[in-house]
């Protein structure tokens, strides 16, 4: 591994509209928008950018399929802008680049999504090839997202797990991600792909959903039966760390046994503008850490860092900054205390 570099993404390239409105109608009713942006979307678009934003000095790179349009060039350009690889973005004809209108309520912050799956849905095992990779991470999201790789595949489960074997077998390491969606496909889904993986990077709505095992007690994060849910990936098949993020920090277990747990950095509530990104942003801040070949307790700290500035910003990656200005939150405001 020592001889490879770089994080190549690949999965969903969206773009995120943000749209504050002063009210979310009735239906048949008007709406009026007092202000709109335009942001990155999606598990590989946002972990690149985060990563770009934090001074990653390896190669950085993105695998997907967006459309002919003018949201496409939107992404092609973003990528240029942070250095980031678009070699293996395909340009697909007749189907627009995935996309989400997501509707804020200015005086009550609530948000409504409306997605276009466009070009995301079209994804398929044909378009990664590794041949010609020496990425040291291949990371894949979002798994229950990503229509033709959620499909089954006789051999390894699901064709997602195909294209993760693949990688591994190329000399990468893998991870994934996965999308909070409110179904019951995440075992199918996700449990054939455990074996392709060396990170499984997931939050506590997720692996809850994937292993039965619930996570939260009260209200609150339980820590021990979020410890149970993580060896029960391990036991599935995952390789190396499963990573599970919360609002109150982060915990990580290895098939060894080793295991960390990580507050998260106590951001004063005046200074939260939004969470949107901030799942991703962790995600970044870990892989920063694990492509480094850093120990879990620093890879951790990276994560909880980089999702505390996230927060400081309404866009998915606009709070994001250099690493050391992530990492000097924690130091100014504290890590949360996670007694079990």
């Amino acid at each position: 591994m020592k001889s490879r570099s770089g994080i190549l993404a690949g999965g969903n390239w969206i773009v995120d509209k943000f749209k504050i409105i002063d009210v979310y109608p009735q239906e048949d009713a008007l709406a009026n928008i007092l202000e709109e942006t335009t942001g990155n979307g999606g598990s590989p678009f946002n972990i690149l950018i985060d990563l770009a934003k934090m001074g990653a000095k390896f190669p950085l790179a993105g695998v997907g399929r967006i459309g002919s349009d003018s949201d496409g060039e939107w992404i092609l350009e973003h990528c240029a802008k942070h250095g980031i690889d678009r070699t293996m973005l395909q340009v697909q004809s007749g189907v627009p680049t995935s996309h989400t209108d997501v509707m804020i309520v200015r005086e009550t912050g609530r948000r409504t999504f409306f997605h276009q799956r466009g070009a995301n849905a079209h994804l398929a095992a044909a378009d990664f090839s590794f041949d010609a990779v020496t990425s040291r991470i291949f990371h894949l999201g979002y798994l229950l997202l990503l229509d033709a790789l959620d499909q089954p595949d006789p051999e390894f489960g699901t064709v997602a797990a195909s294209v993760l074997h693949r990688a591994r077998e190329a000399g990468c390491r893998t991870s994934i991600d996965l999308v909070s969606e409110d179904s019951g496909r995440f075992a199918e889904i996700v449990l054939p792909a455990l074996p392709q993986v060396d990170y499984c990077i997931l939050n506590e709505f997720e692996i809850e959903r994937t292993t039965g095992i619930p996570t939260r007690s009260d209200g609150a994060i339980a820590i021990d039966a979020v410890r149970r849910a993580a060896l029960r990936l391990i036991e599935n098949g995952v390789n190396a760390w499963v990573v599970v993020h919360f609002p109150e920090g982060a915990f990580a277990m290895a098939p060894d046994g080793e295991e960390c747990l990580q507050g998260s950095v106590l951001m004063p509530q005046d200074q939260i503008v939004s969470a949107v990104g901030a799942g991703d942003a962790f995600a970044a801040g870990v892989l920063f850490g694990l492509h480094e070949e850093l120990p879990i307790e620093e890879a951790l700290r990276h994560g909880v860092s980089a999702a505390a500035a996230c927060l400081l910003s309404a866009g998915t990656s606009d709070g994001v900054r250099e690493l050391e200005a992530c990492l000097a939150l924690g130091e100014k405001f504290g890590f949360r205390n996670l007694a079990e």
